[in-house]
C-alpha cells in the first residue's frame, strides 16, 4: 500500500482552476504580446492588459483564433485606481507577469530628464508594485500562485547613458527579491527574468523618440539579438515548472552579449 501525501505536499491537491488563468501587462506589443501566445498555446486563459486598447483586442482575437482563451482590458498600470478597478473585475488568476515598462532616453545623469526618469520609474516600478499588491491576494488564494517580474540585466550592472532606467530596473529587482523573502510559506512563487539585448519593434524607437537611425545603432553589427519569443519562451518555462520550483531569477542574453557593455558585433 502506497503511504498518502502529507498534508501540503504538492501530492495532496491538485491545481486550481484560478492557477490556469494568466494576466500579462504591457501586452500590447513584444516580449507581453509574445508571452501571453505562448502561455496561452500551454493552455492557460490569459488576460491581455495594456494601455492601447485595440492592440490587444486584436491580439485576443487572433489568440481565440488559434483555440485558445484570451480577454482584452485596457489598463494603464500607473493609475491605481483602474487597476484596483481591474482586481475587482478579475478575482480569480494563478499567474502574474508583470512585463509592462519601457526606457526613455540615454542622456548621462548630468542632462538627463527627470520628467523621464519619474515616468520611467512610475511604470516600471510602481506598475508592477500596483498591479502585484491589487492582485496578491487572488494569486494567494488559488492555491498556487506565480509573479513574474521581467526587470532587465539593466537591473544588475550599469552602464554610461543609463541611469535613470538602469535605476529603475535596479528598484524593480529589489521589489521582486524583497517580496519573495516576505511571502515565504505562502502558495505563491516569485519569478524575476532579466533580458539582456532584446530587439522588438517598439522598444529602442521609443527609447530614442522614435529616431529611427539611433534605435537602429543599438543592435548594429549583432547577428542574433534575442526576440521577443526567446524571451516569451523563457518566462513560460519557468511558470510551468512544477509548483514546489521557483527560479528566483534568470538572465537571458544572446551569445554575442557578455555584459551590458561588451558586445560583440560584426561591423
Amino acid at each position: 500500500m502506497t503511504a498518502a501525501a502529507p498534508a501540503g505536499s504538492a501530492a495532496s491537491a491538485a491545481p486550481s482552476p484560478a492557477s490556469r488563468i494568466a494576466v500579462v501587462t504591457g501586452a500590447s506589443s513584444g516580449i507581453g504580446a509574445a508571452t501571453a501566445r505562448q502561455l496561452a498555446a500551454a493552455g492557460y486563459r490569459v488576460v491581455l492588459t495594456a494601455r492601447r486598447k485595440d492592440r490587444i483586442e486584436a491580439l485576443a482575437e487572433e489568440i481565440t483564433a488559434a483555440g485558445g482563451q484570451a480577454t482584452a482590458y485596457a489598463l494603464d498600470v500607473t493609475d491605481r485606481a483602474a487597476v484596483d478597478e481591474f482586481a475587482t473585475a478579475f478575482r480569480k488568476i494563478g499567474v502574474l507577469v508583470n512585463n509592462a515598462g519601457g526606457a526613455l532616453g540615454a542622456d548621462p545623469v548630468a542632462s538627463g530628464d527627470p520628467a523621464q526618469w519619474r515616468q520611467m520609474y512610475e511604470t516600471n516600478v510602481i506598475g508592477t508594485l500596483n498591479v502585484t499588491q491589487a492582485l496578491l491576494p487572488a494569486l494567494t488564494a488559488s492555491g498556487d500562485g506565480t509573479v513574474v517580474v521581467v526587470s532587465s540585466t539593466a537591473g544588475h550592472g550599469t552602464y554610461e547613458g543609463g541611469g535613470g532606467y538602469v535605476a529603475a530596473k535596479h528598484a524593480e529587482h529589489v521589489l521582486a527579491e524583497t517580496l519573495r523573502l516576505e511571502i515565504v510559506g505562502t502558495p505563491v512563487r516569485v519569478v524575476e527574468i532579466a533580458p539582456g539585448m532584446v530587439r522588438t519593434d517598439e522598444f529602442a524607437l521609443t527609447r530614442f523618440g522614435g529616431d529611427a537611425e539611433k534605435a537602429a545603432k543599438v543592435y548594429a553589427g549583432v547577428a542574433e539579438p534575442l526576440t521577443a519569443e526567446d524571451v516569451a519562451d523563457t518566462i513560460t518555462w519557468t511558470v510551468t515548472r512544477p509548483s514546489h520550483v521557483n527560479i528566483d531569477l534568470l538572465v537571458v542574453r544572446p551569445r554575442a552579449q557578455a555584459s551590458n557593455t561588451k558586445v560583440h558585433r560584426e561591423l
